[in-house]
């Protein structure tokens, strides 16, 4: 009331309203995104306003492309894409998790409990499960020479809940070959250093990992070769063409002859850069087979294009700064910002150097390196929403290889973990609190459930034989994991099923902070000044 008076324009929602309008919201986005978890689960379409479609089961992606009204929904998928951003994984485990806490809340709140007892209860499981899943978790010593198995395993698992079963088994091989290709040792990988490029051609199995790199455009000069072996490299940043000088000047000239003379002396400082890269180019290929290859990222004009394809030379201009470092770690050499001082020392090698036209593009392939520290992921779909549904899947694919070295340490998936947090939290950590606190413990512990409860419904089968089965073998001290095609209890780590510790770290330590946070909200008031900053 008092704030009525303060501002009769005021939207109060009161204690029961406020805590329902949170639980629905919390549930809706549950609802939303349930049927997408898992490998047996269905995909989205989403359309836009101009009819463009999206095809997705990418919880991360759904919940940005969705356009989201209720301020609820808003604030639980933004806590969604931010576990996204840090580990990668686990979007829509966060929002199942985050909408069963609230739904298990509701029937204790219903009865009359206070919202604070049970956030004390969730507050003392969320450490319990932390704890139980330090040693629940399966260590992976990484070393020099990382368990390749170990890592397909992991990827696989992440993949095959984002694409169809043959095309995630192909692309499991490419992301752990392409992070062992640029992992270094005591140094943290570089996930950028993976170029990935898609080309709309042939079919989603057509794509491959290419051991060097992708280019998007080729040579602009029609004399020059489209394929080249044992190739020398010069990555370089120099400019090849004329440029304006910085101050204005006029040049009166009083014949044609100093006209030519002036032409003559603005084209010679460019042309001397590029006689020194010719005679570079006369030194190392001299008596053998080899080519040269320049890929610049400034700009070369076509005088100086016309004088490098009559020397042979391969030349490519505007490269992106980003494959500038790429190609200097996957051909060796480095990259060079003057052609002053021009060295045998400074070139890269490729076995292969060719170009792809593709309708009006162009794509020019830099393959058969030697120690390659970079590659490139080639995607090829017949489509642009098959494209983008691989990319998503690879992007995950690879975070998951790399929080696997970086936490050398996995976690039994296929529900398991959640079974066996569930049955330590009810028999062990519920009998140790005191009071009412207890029911924010059992809250937490069947929320847990809808991980493998989610799994069993979406793969057709009957969630109550399913997690009764479950908890009857994890109560007899098997750990033991869904098998999605029979329904029955299987030990995740025969079938080679694993999780990122750090994803399901972060989905345990994130989703009761949000949980707590909106169960206890006891008034939403619509009558804030605009929080937008003035224009």
């Amino acid at each position: 009331m008092s704030l009525k008076m303060l501002n009769p324009n005021a939207d109060v929602l009161n204690k029961n309203a406020a805590l329902h309008m949170n639980i629905n919201a919390a549930k809706g986005l549950q609802d939303v995104l349930k049927t997408n978890l898992g490998p047996k689960g269905t995909i989205k379409m989403l359309v836009g306003g101009a009819g463009d479609i999206k095809l997705t089961k990418d919880g991360n992606t759904l919940l940005k492309e969705m356009q989201i009204q209720n301020p609820t929904a808003i604030m639980i998928a933004r806590t969604a894409v931010a576990q996204d951003d840090i580990s990668g994984d686990g979007t829509t485990s966060t929002v199942l998790f985050i909408g069963e806490l609230m739904k298990q809340s509701e029937r204790y709140i219903d009865e009359g409990m206070h919202p604070r007892v049970l956030v004390d209860g969730f507050d003392i499981a969320k450490r319990a499960t932390l704890e139980f899943l330090e040693n629940f978790k399966t260590s992976v010593v990484m070393g020099n020479e990382p368990d390749k198995e170990m890592l397909k395993m992991v990827a696989r698992t992440t993949v095959r809940t984002k694409l169809y079963e043959a095309l995630a088994d192909q692309l499991t091989d490419i992301v752990v070959n392409a992070v062992l290709c640029i992992r270094k040792p005591d140094e943290p990988i570089d996930l950028f250093m993976v170029e990935i490029m898609h080309m709309k051609h042939k079919f989603d199995v057509d794509t491959r990992l290419v051991e060097g790199l992708v280019l998007d455009h080729g040579s602009r000069h029609p004399d020059m070769k489209r394929r080249a072996e044992n190739c020398y490299i010069l990555t370089c940043n120099v400019s090849l063409e004329y440029e304006k000088s910085e101050v204005n000047a006029g040049f009166f000239y009083s014949n044609a002859e100093e006209r030519e003379k002036m032409v003559t002396a603005e084209r010679q400082q460019v042309d001397m850069k590029v006689q020194k890269i010719i005679e570079l180019k006369n030194k190392v290929c001299s008596g053998n087979d080899s080519n040269f290859v320049i890929i610049n990222q400034k700009g070369i004009d076509p005088p100086s294009l016309d004088l490098l394809a009559r020397a042979g030379i391969i030349a490519l201009r505007r490269a992106k700064r980003r494959n500038m470092e790429r190609l200097v770690l996957a051909c060796g050499g480095e990259a060079v910002n003057s052609v002053n001082d021009l060295t045998p020392e400074c070139l890269g090698w490729a076995g292969l150097v060719y170009e792809h036209v593709l309708g009006e593009e162009k794509y020019t392939f830099v393959e058969n390196v030697k120690n390659p520290n970079s590659c490139t992921i080639l995607i090829k779909g017949p489509n642009d929403h098959t494209i983008a549904q691989i990319k998503d899947a690879v992007r995950d694919g690879l975070r998951a290889v790399k929080n696997t070295i970086e936490d050398e340490a996995v976690v039994l998936g296929a529900g398991a973990f959640e079974v066996a947090a569930r049955q330590y939290l009810v028999n062990t950590i519920k009998k140790t609190v005191q009071g009412r606190a207890q029911l924010g413990v059992e809250a937490f512990a069947d929320a847990l459930l809808v991980i493998p409860k989610t799994l069993a419904e979406n793969s057709g089968l009957d969630t109550q034989d399913v997690l009764i089965g479950l908890q009857a073998e994890h109560d007899q001290g098997n750990v033991v994991g869904l098998n999605h095609h029979t329904g029955e209890p299987v030990d995740p780590q025969i079938e080679g099923i694993f999780d990122n510790y750090s994803v399901k770290r972060q989905i345990v330590n994130s989703g009761p902070v949000i949980a707590s946070q909106l169960l206890l909200v006891d008034e939403v008031i619509r009558a804030g000044r605009n929080m937008r900053k003035p224009s």
